[in-house]
């Protein structure tokens, strides 16, 4: 994920900001606690496509 397009991009809930989890391959808004899936390079900004976060996540 290029930190250019990352700035650009908002949580399409809150309209917060995003953080990208290489690992699992998501943009994660905690303000929303959800997680939005980073699909062949293309972020998925959909709600329904997002997965909540659990409490342990959201303390990390």
């Amino acid at each position: 994920m290029e930190p250019r397009l990352l700035e650009l991009l908002v949580c399409p809930v809150t309209k917060g900001a995003l953080t990208y989890d290489r690992e699992r391959q998501e943009l994660v808004s905690r303000s929303a606690r959800l997680a939005y899936p980073v699909r062949d390079g293309i972020p998925v900004l959909l709600e329904a496509e997002a997965r909540t976060l659990s409490d342990e996540e959201l303390e990390k």
